[in-house]
């Protein structure tokens, strides 16, 4: 089976998890369930959840074990793009090339559909691991989306907005633990379902890690080169707010100069794998080579 093929059916599966796994549609309260689905349904690359079904993958699970685990992934990751795209913080209108959820329902509802959605993805993990393991993914899950890395992140990404003399370290911290820290999550979830060792988990740690860098360095250039129509969400966000980015403190050629590098460190530390780690080899060479 080539990438595109192995690709396809994580994804699939990731398509058949949220089905299964998110209230139904027509259950009541109706219309948040019905939101929480436009939101989480609505397409997108489903990087983090096929990170998730890999990386258990790379250690034997070739069942749906990890599935759980990969939709409250999927789950955390919409929540956070419902609330970013809301009139008090992006103010966008458009996203996986289609209305953003307060634009397809109201504001109040798509606050509601991400809470819902950040609540549920914990709820997932309690209800279908136990013992240490739930334990485990319950942690790493709520450190990747709590105060000091997720909305940590998001925070600081806001002070730093129309800030003249912001320094590598504060462009670092905020893309470390806005975008990275979900992306490392995600491969470490799929570890212990996996029962991985903790040498192990570091090496999935680092190549989050760095993979998350070079994936959000790339998401600036697209921001400042593509246009919307190929983006499937607004293009130059990051220069109409202002916002410090890989290509303002860098510019265009040595942002992509970092991408390179930080591409080339996640795919050292997925190499020291103990399995074949192959299709993430693969997916991340795809990822940081991507033109949308």
């Amino acid at each position: 089976m080539n990438f595109a093929e192995q690709l396809a059916g994580y994804i699939a599966r990731v398509e058949k998890g949220l089905e299964q796994h998110l209230p139904g549609a027509s259950e009541r309260p109706a219309r948040l369930h019905e939101a929480m689905r436009y939101a989480a349904q609505g397409g997108g690359k489903r990087l983090r959840p096929v990170m998730t079904l890999a990386a258990a993958e790379v250690f034997g699970i070739t069942n749906d074990a990890a599935l759980p685990a990969a939709i409250a992934v999927e789950c955390i990751h919409t929540y956070s793009l419902v609330h970013d795209d809301l009139p008090c913080m992006d103010n966008d209108d458009l996203r996986r090339g289609r209305a953003t959820t307060h634009k397809a329902f109201d504001e109040a509802t798509a606050l509601l559909a991400g809470d819902a959605l950040l609540t549920h993805a914990f709820f997932l993990l309690a209800e279908n691991y136990s013992g240490e393991l739930a334990r485990n993914l319950i942690r790493e899950l709520s450190d990747a989306a709590g105060s000091r890395r997720l909305i940590g992140g998001q925070m600081e990404d806001l002070l730093a907005e129309k800030k003249a003399d912001a320094t590598q370290d504060e462009l670092d911290f905020i893309h470390l633990n806005k975008t990275a820290a979900m992306i490392e999550a995600s491969l470490v979830l799929g570890g212990l379902v996996g029962r991985a060792n903790e040498d192990d988990l570091g090496s999935l740690r680092l190549a989050g890690r760095h993979l998350g860098l070079a994936f959000q360095i790339i998401d600036d250039i697209l921001d400042a080169t593509a246009d919307t129509a190929t983006l499937g969400k607004t293009a130059g966000k990051d220069a109409k707010a202002d916002k410090t980015t890989y290509v303002k403190l860098h510019g265009l050629d040595r942002a992509r100069q970092l991408a390179t590098e930080q591409t080339e460190k996640a795919v050292t530390a997925f190499s020291n794998l103990p399995n074949d780690a192959a299709f993430l080899v693969e997916l991340t060479r795809q990822l940081t080579s991507r033109e949308k």
